[in-house]
């Protein structure tokens, strides 16, 4: 039975961890990151710990079913006393107390009900995991967006360089316009190997979680896109959230160390045998003469002065208190940080739309500077103003997806 209930445990756990791992990974779009995920799972020293911590605390449920020690004594009397039947030679004694009825159940109960407390633990751990392990995928595919949108933007004024050039030929423009598209690429290439020095750093960061070499390339993907479709958030599975039911498994706990304690308040019952070997008279035979003695025992341990379980009882009750009080709280700090990613996830849609049109405009607005230049009349300041607006709305648009994801990892952790 014992071993059935922990193989369940197990199951439990192999169950979990690929439900929460789908959760995640479905609003990423991306199997590379389902990979990922699976590895850092596997991997991970502290899902191994708190895994190990579950699997000492199921061990105990089999530890509770034990016995106070057998005592056995054995004595051998220096001056022989005299009795009817012949003098007695030694004494030899033994001992076992058994707990009130139910005790050992009680215990074994308890512990049991400490595991599933610690269950609990490592599958909050686990979906912590994969909350860090996405998090970080993003800012990795947000930071390589925004070095291809730079390489866009370099060559962009690449092009216009070679414009200005030939404008500067033919008298339509000065050295200066030039110069200043060049400082401008300068500046954006200097950006570019800025990310890509945190791309590295962030890169370690992400493989650290794998739990592996920290230089090994991450593939990612590289386009970042806003969903189309617009999530529906439940907040009936807050209430049922890990975080909450682990207070429901460790105030059961506590409910069980108080049926224990009752147990424990109770008598022991003890049962023992005396030995007594005894020699044969010499000097007459009576009845019996030499007959050794065997007495069975039987032992009764009252616990009379009993404070220590009246105070146990009574930190058992404070203590189921506290724990729902800390359910409590922990509960409204789980809305409150479902309440600020919702917020901020509808957020960085509103931004994302507004980047999109406001990028549709400056596209327009170069558009006709283009057009300008085959007239003969660009203005290469406006050029430099114009592109600057574009990479600005690019830059805010990659963000605003990145946020979107992220939040929606908080989201789903919070909610799925």
């Amino acid at each position: 039975m014992k071993q059935n209930k922990k193989y369940s445990y197990q199951m439990n756990f192999r169950s979990v961890s690929v439900l929460c791992s789908l959760f995640f990974v479905l609003s990423a779009q991306s199997q590379n990151l389902q990979t990922y995920i699976n590895e850092a799972i596997s991997n991970s020293p502290e899902i191994q710990k708190f895994q190990f911590q579950y699997e000492i605390l199921a061990e105990k449920v089999n530890e509770a079913n034990w016995l106070p020690n057998t005592e056995i004594t054995a004595g051998y009397f220096v001056s022989e006393p005299e009795t009817r039947t012949g003098p007695q030679r030694a004494r030899l004694s033994l001992r076992q107390m058994i707990p009130w009825f139910g005790t050992i159940t009680a215990r074994e109960n308890y512990m049991g009900s400490m595991a599933e407390a610690q269950f609990e633990e490592l599958v909050i751990a686990k979906r912590k995991l994969i909350v860090s392990v996405s998090q970080s995928y993003y800012n990795l595919m947000a930071n390589k967006a925004k070095q291809d949108v730079l390489e866009q933007n370099i060559q962009l004024l690449q092009t216009y360089e070679r414009l200005a050039l030939t404008s500067v030929e033919v008298g339509k423009a000065s050295a200066v316009s030039v110069l200043r598209l060049q400082i401008r690429q300068n500046e954006l290439q200097q950006s570019k190997d800025i990310l890509e020095q945190q791309f590295l750093a962030e890169q370690a960061v992400f493989n650290n979680l794998l739990n592996r070499e920290s230089g090994i390339p991450v593939e990612i993907v590289s386009e970042l896109i806003m969903p189309s479709d617009i999530e529906m958030i439940s907040e009936e599975h807050l209430k049922i959230h890990p975080e909450l039911t682990k207070y429901d498994k460790i105030y059961e706990s506590v409910a069980q160390s108080e049926v224990l304690n009752q147990k424990e308040s109770n008598p022991l019952l003890g049962f023992g045998l005396d030995y007594i070997p005894v020699s044969e008279r010499t000097d007459m035979n009576p009845i019996d003469n030499g007959k050794d003695v065997l007495m069975p025992m039987v032992t009764l341990s009252i616990p009379i002065f009993n404070t220590k379980y009246k105070s146990q009882t009574r930190q058992n009750q404070l203590r189921q208190q506290e724990i729902t009080s800390q359910k409590e709280e922990r509960l409204n700090t789980l809305q409150t940080m479902l309440s600020k990613a919702t917020f901020d996830r509808n957020t960085s849609r509103i931004s994302f739309n507004t980047q999109v049109k406001n990028l549709k405009q400056a596209e327009d607005a170069e558009e006709i500077l283009i057009k300008n230049y085959e007239t003969g009349t660009i203005d290469f300041n406006d050029v430099l103003d114009i592109q600057e607006l574009q990479l600005k709305f690019q830059i805010n648009q990659i963000e605003s997806v990145k946020t979107y994801y992220v939040q929606t990892t908080i989201i789903n952790y919070l909610t799925r």
